[in-house]
């Protein structure tokens, strides 16, 4: 079986760099599936495809031809490009044509890094970083615990500059490479911060990032908090774990916390779904169709709950999940289906809205396609893509409030739980 990874597209990848994001939720990768990246995910063999009969080549060539035959190096710092660097252009410009932020092209050098970046322990400064709906290249999550959360980095921040280059028209591929760097050294990044007038910029000492994945206690006022920071391939024990521990309390409050989770495994999200949801229950379905429905796509897929339901019966147990802007991909679909099912109820601010799936194809010489695939739908049939989930009760947390240690969407979801 495959594992689906779900994360923003540039999460992975600005990992490294930035941590960066859009396919741990998201993607259908062949290390994780962000709902997004996954081990196993089926590749197409090399060489196999032939010239469909529809297409017209005639263009391509003789562009190919009189370039080759007439181009001439004007430039002392330029050079005359390899056969390889012409087909990797022309490949490059085929996928972007696909108007899509999330199908690129990865040669053989971005693929590399796209691999090592999925693997869980890099170096870099620790956020996941992809563009908006306006094309805006955007801090989804900083990780807690790295370089970029201790640097002040917030969920939602624009970057508009890496050291010296502007950040218009760059790559989530690009960026990562500008921001990556050896570790102890530092990279400087011009911020726009919503609400803020001022453009801010932070220099981040780069270091070793270590994913975490969770930290479980218990408060005095008997509520259990879950803080769920990544869904990777072991997170799905550590949660069962800390569930065990909820119930080993006596409490019947808990509050899950994916503020700022960019996502991860699918299989993850549909397990963790699990342990609420009665057996069969739709955790979320993978549409193949898109939009407008087209022919010859595969059918759809239902991830269904395995039917744990450990909380079946216990009138007492009340659940509510902390969302934001950096909660994206796996976290917007198990905090989706909880929503929907009416097992939890979600405070805080509308998460980021990445709901599309990736999958990535092998192309040969170490050059591979992300492809957008599929996107995700909640149980009720909305794309997460769709302007992500709105919270049932609205709560704000400023930069006054951070500031100040103070945490208003805690307080909110305490208030809630404690009042029924």
């Amino acid at each position: 079986m495959r594992k689906t990874q779900l994360q923003a597209v540039g999460v992975l990848i600005a990992l490294a760099c930035a941590f960066g994001g859009g396919i741990y939720a998201g993607n259908t990768l062949r290390q994780q599936n962000v709902v997004s990246a996954a081990s196993g995910t089926t590749t197409f063999a090399v060489g196999s495809a032939t010239q469909p009969q529809d297409v017209d080549m005639t263009q391509f060539w003789e562009a190919y031809s009189l370039l080759n035959q007439n181009f001439i190096v004007a430039h002392t710092s330029s050079t005359f490009p390899t056969k390889e660097k012409q087909i990797y252009g022309a490949i490059a410009g085929l996928t972007e044509s696909f108007g899509d932020p999330y199908t690129v092209f990865l040669p053989p050098s971005d693929a590399q890094i796209f691999q090592e970046d999925i693997s869980g322990s890099f170096g870099g400064v620790g956020m996941q970083i992809d563009h908006n709906a306006k094309g805006q290249l955007t801090v989804v999550s900083p990780l807690k615990g790295t370089p970029a959360a201790a640097a002040g980095i917030r969920s939602g921040d624009l970057i508009l500059q890496i050291a010296t280059t502007t950040t218009d028209g760059l790559s989530v591929t690009e960026a990562v490479k500008l921001i990556r760097g050896p570790k102890g050294t530092a990279v400087s990044l011009v911020l726009s911060r919503p609400g803020e007038t001022k453009l801010l910029t932070i220099s981040v000492v780069r270091d070793t990032i270590n994913i975490p994945i969770i930290n479980s206690y218990k408060r005095d006022d008997g509520i259990f908090v879950i803080e769920l920071y990544s869904f990777s391939e072991n997170s799905v024990d550590l949660f069962r774990d800390a569930l065990r521990q909820f119930v080993q309390s006596g409490d019947t409050k808990l509050l899950l916390d994916v503020r700022g989770n960019p996502g991860g495994y699918l299989e993850a999200a549909v397990n963790m779904a699990s342990y609420f949801l009665p057996v069969g229950s739709t955790v979320v379905t993978e549409d193949f169709k898109g939009l407008p429905a087209q022919a010859g796509k595969q059918n759809n897929v239902v991830h269904r709950s395995l039917g744990y339901n450990i909380f079946s019966g216990n009138k007492n147990f009340k659940m509510a999940i902390l969302i934001d802007q950096g909660s994206a991909s796996a976290s917007e679909i198990l905090a989706g289906a909880l929503q929907q099912h009416t097992v939890a109820r979600l405070v805080g601010v509308r998460t980021f809205g990445k709901g599309s799936v990736q999958q990535l194809m092998d192309l040969g010489g170490g050059a591979e396609l992300k492809v957008t695939i599929a996107r995700w739908l909640t149980p009720n049939g909305i794309s997460i893509s769709d302007g992500g989930l709105t919270p049932d009760i609205a709560a704000e947390r400023s930069e006054a409030d951070r500031k100040a240690g103070k945490d208003p969407q805690t307080d909110t979801a305490v208030i809630y739980l404690l009042n029924n």
